[in-house]
């Protein structure tokens, strides 16, 4: 009995543990408030603690610098139970039935949720929880229930301990894989509920009475929300708080993998809204691709391509693009420009690169990375010196065509007037060989494909395609060019173009991983990545915007990549090629 009260006997067995042990996933837990102090029922960290997380409660404070940087340090976030929401944060105005609010926690813990949310972090939501997360992603709380159709009693005299009522679960719902049935009894106690769960959720549990019981995530992620109080249900309530420690742990693996690898996206077209005036270095809701969804994404480069229209026949090139240019050459200069006072006004934490070694310097640099690529070789305009003129700019790749055939080459979506690669298109591809551009076939025909495979003296790449044997689209890929291209040394980076990922419904991120496991299964890991064609009409549920790129992390990990083979895929084979293209124009 002396040994409990000993500290020095309770220190050697916290020092009997080896140093290196794993540390337990940290679930911050939102504190209520009432009488000048924050509290919590102790049920809550209990739980977290039994399930193997370290459990921290975080106060109702609505300081920027306080929620940024508890999110950095938190992989999983709990909201807790309470009192109501304000109408007022959903565009209500109150209700004579609704009871007390709490004006300490409404915006800090909807601005925690908000901003947990577009990190990708893993989240439960109990009782007023459930709530806080429908009114932070998009959906509305009913103020009271009391005007439902035969109403139940939800909020009865009972023990918390005590299941009141039943629920009913959706079979397809993360919820009813955690406990294996489709009906059950919970212990709620509550005189409001979720109303519409928003663009980001879906209903999986309602009561008979069908007032909304829980609610998660449609898109894929970890989110998930109930109306009921599994803290105080002991075992019966412990699978919720064993998914978020295991949800909180896979993030902290796929964060800690970001921390030390390279994460390029191959393609995107942000340039495209430059006539908007969307500024980068802001969270723009216009673009999927800015400072600060790269940041919450942890993606490090991206290739940013000047994107030329390719004109129809008799039609002038100027008047397919917004801004006034004298023709295809200037405008691209003209979007280089741009990129490049874009990345000027944020070289605090942005920075241009053009080769492999640039990337991982201002990744040390804590700077994420912007790379040049031409998308569709009209911007030469013919003329073979223009490759070496946008070499010095810094161009990394051409895409040598469009939607449309162009003086290089035949299109995907063209008319076959070359027949393939033209011998101007020849000429230019021996040019951008000698003076270290890739030559990219995305949007090219078969034909081109093959020829340029053929002209090229170093691998080439297909900056955003994916599988025409899942998806039979002419822009994509036969397994016989994945296979050709392999064979040459090159790399297919799958896109997240819905149309190229699948011919009915909604394109999801499981498709976009089928696509890649393909991919894997004709050409093997060595010829594989990710251009996810972001703000050229590329994202899909899931990998949406560049802040869910980390969730294309945690889908690798779940299927059991290596980290050396993640490494591969999120840019390694892409900056191999363009290592060999680059060093063979060096000799």
């Amino acid at each position: 009995m002396k040994n409990k009260f000993c500290l020095q006997h309770q220190l050697q067995k916290f020092y009997s543990h080896s140093p290196e042990a794993e540390r337990k996933p940290v679930v911050g837990i939102t504190g209520n408030y009432g009488e000048q102090s924050c509290k919590l029922g102790e049920a809550y960290y209990k739980q977290v603690l039994r399930a193997g997380g370290t459990p921290i409660i975080i106060p109702p404070l609505a300081d920027e610098a306080a929620i940024l940087t508890t999110l950095q340090h938190i992989d999983a976030l709990l909201l807790s139970g309470g009192a109501d929401i304000n109408p007022l944060y959903m565009g209500e105005e109150p209700l004579p039935q609704l009871h007390g609010i709490n004006s300490e926690r409404d915006l800090p813990e909807l601005l925690i949720t908000r901003l947990a949310f577009n990190r990708q972090i893993p989240m439960l939501g109990v009782c007023r929880g459930v709530q806080t997360l429908a009114v932070a992603l998009g959906g509305t709380v009913r103020q009271d229930i009391g005007n439902t159709p035969n109403l139940l009693k939800h909020s009865q005299d009972a023990e918390r301990s005590e299941p009141t009522h039943t629920v009913s679960l959706q079979p397809d719902s993360m919820l009813f894989s955690l406990y294996k049935e489709e009906r059950m009894a919970v212990n709620s106690f509550h005189h409001q509920a979720v109303g519409q769960p928003g663009p980001h959720l879906r209903v999986v549990a309602t009561a008979p009475d069908g007032v909304v019981e829980a609610v998660e995530s449609c898109e894929e992620k970890p989110i998930m929300g109930v109306q009921w109080h599994p803290e105080c249900l002991a075992d019966d309530g412990l699978p919720l708080f064993c998914w978020l420690v295991e949800q909180g742990r896979r993030f902290r693996q796929a964060s800690m993998l970001h921390d030390h690898m390279l994460t390029l996206d191959t393609h995107c077209d942000t340039p495209m809204f430059f006539p908007q005036g969307v500024d980068f270095g802001t969270r723009d809701e216009r673009l999927l691709v800015d400072l600060h969804k790269m940041t919450e994404g942890r993606l490090d480069a991206t290739i940013m391509v000047a994107y030329l229209p390719q004109p129809a026949p008799g039609e002038d090139f100027t008047e397919k693009v917004a801004f006034d240019v004298k023709g295809p050459k200037h405008y691209a200069d003209l979007i280089f420009d741009k990129i490049e006072a874009m990345v000027q006004r944020n070289s605090q934490h942005a920075a241009l690169a053009r080769t492999p070694q640039q990337l991982c310097e201002n990744k040390r640099n804590g700077r994420k990375s912007i790379m040049l690529g031409i998308e569709n070789g009209l911007a030469l305009e013919g003329q073979l010196q223009n490759v070496g003129y946008f070499a010095s700019r810094g161009v990394v790749y051409i895409t040598l065509c469009h939607n449309g055939d162009n003086d290089l080459c035949d299109s995907a979506r063209g008319s076959n007037t070359h027949g393939g690669v033209s011998p101007l298109g020849e000429q230019v591809i021996r040019e951008m060989n000698r003076t270290g551009l890739m030559v990219d076939l995305s949007h090219a025909a078969e034909k081109s494909f093959y020829d340029a495979l053929d002209i090229s003296a170093t691998p080439i790449v297909c900056s955003h395609s994916s599988c025409r044997q899942l998806c039979n689209h002419p822009r994509n890929l036969t397994d016989d060019q994945l296979r050709a291209l392999a064979k040459k040394g090159g790399v297919c980076q799958v896109t997240l173009y819905p149309g190229f990922l699948r011919t009915d419904g909604q394109a999801t991120i499981a498709d976009a991983m089928s696509h890649l496991e393909h991919a894997i299964s004709i050409m093997g890991i060595d010829h594989v990545g990710l251009g996810t064609d972001f703000d050229g009409d590329g994202g899909v549920p899931g990998l949406a915007n560049a802040s869910e790129l980390i969730l294309f992390t945690r889908q690798l990990l779940a299927r059991r990549y290596s980290e050396a083979d993640i490494q591969q895929i999120w840019g390694g084979n892409f900056l191999r090629v363009m290592t060999q293209v680059q060093a063979s124009s060096a000799r």
